[in-house]
């Protein structure tokens, strides 16, 4: 039986509405009906299974921008779907949601890198949160163009900041002004080819990894 999530008893938090496209696996039958029916209605676009092989089908005919994942599915294992999921799709945007929470099932599912971990029973507020929280970090339900400059901006930065490097001696190493770097990282601007070239070999990067972690 799913269990009863609670509404906030506070007034709800305000995120931004982003319509993602959501793919929830979960055995409850009572879960599933109910989350399709509250995420449409906040304007996603949700499909649900109740098989890891429905997964596979469903995410292999149109990639999701999120997988809810329940971790506990009597016989199904969720950390093997996850393991299979990393396999096919490694840039996958997952969130666990589960009924049966502990610490070693978190710290083995963040080890292959889940998005966030929600315990059942839980408030809408906090899968909101969850979600529009992951649209930003992953750039989700965005035009593709705005996808790469969301996208370019964060790995730059993060190669940056992985090298101890201020805005100012990359740009001393990259020749691209300090004003132009740091509207690429907020993804402002799309850099210009000779701009990301130089980035990226300061930076000791290819920009083909930043291109594939935008999904092009």
């Amino acid at each position: 039986m799913m269990p009863i999530m609670p509404e906030s008893t506070n007034q709800s938090e305000s995120y931004p509405e982003v319509p993602l496209s959501i793919l929830a696996l979960d055995d409850d039958q009572d879960f599933r009906e109910y989350i399709e029916g509250i995420l449409s209605q906040d304007g996603h676009t949700v499909r649900t299974v109740s098989t890891p092989a429905g997964l596979y089908k469903e995410a292999e005919q149109h990639r999701p921008d999120v997988i809810l994942l329940d971790i506990k599915m009597g016989i199904n294992s969720g950390e093997q779907v996850l393991t299979e999921i990393r396999s096919r799709w490694p840039k996958q945007c997952v969130i666990v949601v589960t009924g049966y929470p502990s610490l070693d099932s978190m710290r083995e599912t963040f080890k292959q890198d889940v998005f966030d971990y929600i315990s059942k029973p839980f408030s809408l507020d906090d899968l909101r949160k969850a979600l529009s929280q992951a649209a930003i970090t992953f750039g989700l339900g965005q035009r593709p163009m705005d996808r790469l400059r969301s996208v370019l901006g964060r790995q730059i930065r993060l190669a940056r900041t992985e090298r101890g490097w201020t805005l100012r001696e990359l740009s001393e190493v990259s020749s691209v002004s300090v004003s132009q770097l740091s509207s690429i990282e907020r993804g402002t601007h799309l850099p210009s080819v000779e701009s990301l070239i130089a980035i990226s070999g300061a930076l000791g990067a290819t920009p083909s990894a930043w291109f594939g972690a935008a999904g092009f």
